[in-house]
């Protein structure tokens, strides 16, 4: 079974250890207020109140045992976040990931060795932000340089097949899957039809995911 621990445990965090347990995950979730420690506890295997930017509070959890730790520690907090981190780093944990508030935040973050650094409010603002602007894309999701959404099939693709419309060539993109009602069609062939309601999974540019969205 996995094993993650969470420190801090705002709205994030407590989210995100929430998700975790419900995964069944193994997650020890630590934080400074007994309040938000008494109310993840049903849901999670331990929940402690300690200081995170204590290295012997942090010597005698063991951290450095978990596969993964989560320093969601927000705003009210920048220097904890940081120092907690560092500590992270120091004793061995295998991986740490860490919450940024901003993108000087998050270059700090990087340089004391955190292996991943999330800013959950500039990503669900950019997401929203893509969805009004093109109200097609139903989901993506940042793949390196390329990315991967969930498209409405756009009407002049309607009773052509994936050979005819061959997206490669034409947009820049690939199709990975065709959700048509309940079912998914992975890997859909070349002969695939495409039909009015279907929900194209593609692959490709940020631009090119765009310029076939544009087309619904």
């Amino acid at each position: 079974m996995s094993e993650f621990a969470v420190v801090g445990l705002g709205q994030f965090g407590m989210s995100v250890a929430r998700h975790l347990a419900n995964q069944r995950a193994s997650v020890l979730a630590i934080d400074l207020n007994q309040e938000l420690v008494d109310d993840i506890a049903p849901y999670v295997d331990v929940a402690i109140r300690a200081d995170a930017t204590d290295r012997r509070t942090l010597d005698e959890l063991q951290l450095e045992t978990m596969g993964c730790v989560v320093v969601a520690i927000g705003a009210h907090s920048i220097e904890g976040s940081v120092l907690t981190t560092a500590l992270m780093t120091q004793i061995g944990v295998p991986r740490v990931v860490a919450r940024a508030m901003s993108e000087l935040h998050a270059r700090v973050l990087r340089s004391i060795g955190a292996d991943e650094v999330v800013n959950p409010e500039e990503q669900m603002g950019r997401r929203l932000a893509s969805r009004l602007a093109e109200p097609s894309i139903l989901e993506e999701l940042e793949l390196g340089d390329s990315q991967l959404a969930e498209v409405e099939v756009p009407e002049a693709f309607v009773s052509k097949s994936l050979a005819e419309l061959d997206m490669r060539n034409e947009y820049g993109v690939s199709a990975m899957a065709i959700q048509r009602g309940e079912k998914v069609i992975a890997n859909p062939r070349a002969s695939e039809t495409l039909e009015s309601g279907d929900i194209l999974v593609i692959v490709g540019s940020a631009e090119s995911v765009r310029r076939v969205a544009a087309l619904a």
